[in-house]
């Protein structure tokens, strides 16, 4: 569901709808954008716990104020520290409320000080995330291998992995998984590639039809039936169909 730019006019039960529908349909983990759980503390909680109960395996929440943006794009501003640690400590302890760590989500504590700010205020955030409980942190919009290093570093002193953000033609260099691991990376998102390739495709394709041409692609009807689960569907109903027609004997 992309219908508008990425400044949160979407909201958390949107959010929380789609998320539901994509782990219905995938056995591999999700991580969620929390944004800036939608508002104060109490907000975080219920923001938390929602996508939790829904089986998403991590949530990115950030210090961005209401309504935030993109962390590469212009007129970033943060919550005070006070605020960012209060949200965290939220977030915090509605993870704590489950004690399976099967149904536990991971917490992904983003700053965006370091547009909003500075470097050095970024360290600061990035230390008291460690200290409060994230699981993993996070910093958009880095500007330097330099700065990223610094990051990396200050975050192993607590034992907290980092999650670097491979936006093509944004703030932070573009480095192979090589690199981002000899820097100290655990996990990198790469945001644009599935988009922006599903953009281009649709794009060119409408444009075929509007010239009355039929759009060539590697898909076929039965490939696509395929990936959306049809021959699962039939299989299964043909099962159950089966067993009801043995019990009543027809």
């Amino acid at each position: 569901r992309d219908w508008s730019s990425d400044v949160q006019l979407i909201t958390y039960s949107e959010m929380l709808e789609q998320a539901r529908l994509i782990q219905e349909v995938t056995t591999i983990p999700i991580i969620v954008d929390g944004d800036n759980g939608h508002g104060g503390p109490l907000n975080v909680k219920r923001c938390l716990r929602g996508f939790r109960d829904a089986g998403v395996a991590g949530i990115l929440l950030e210090d961005q104020v209401v309504p935030k943006s993109c962390g590469h794009v212009q007129n970033k501003e943060v919550v005070s520290r006070a605020v960012a640690l209060a949200k965290l400590r939220a977030a915090v302890l509605a993870r704590d409320e489950t004690q399976s760590e099967r149904d536990r989500i991971v917490i992904i504590a983003r700053t965006d000080s370091r547009q909003a700010v500075s470097m050095e205020e970024t360290l600061w955030r990035i230390e008291a995330f460690c200290k409060v409980g994230a699981d993993m942190v996070f910093c958009d919009a880095l500007q330097s291998l330099e700065e990223m290093g610094a990051v990396c570093s200050l975050a192993a002193k607590y034992g907290k992995p980092v999650l670097a953000n491979m936006l093509e033609s944004g703030k932070t260099p573009i480095l192979s998984l090589e690199k981002l691991t000899e820097i100290g990376f655990k996990l990198s998102v790469y945001p644009l590639p599935l988009l922006g390739c599903a953009i281009a495709g649709m794009q060119k394709a409408l444009e075929g039809l509007k010239e009355g041409k039929v759009p060539e692609g590697d898909y076929t009807f039965d490939s696509i039936k395929k990936v959306v689960g049809f021959p699962e569907y039939f299989e299964e109903l043909e099962q159950l169909e089966e067993y009801g027609r043995k019990m009543s004997g027809a």
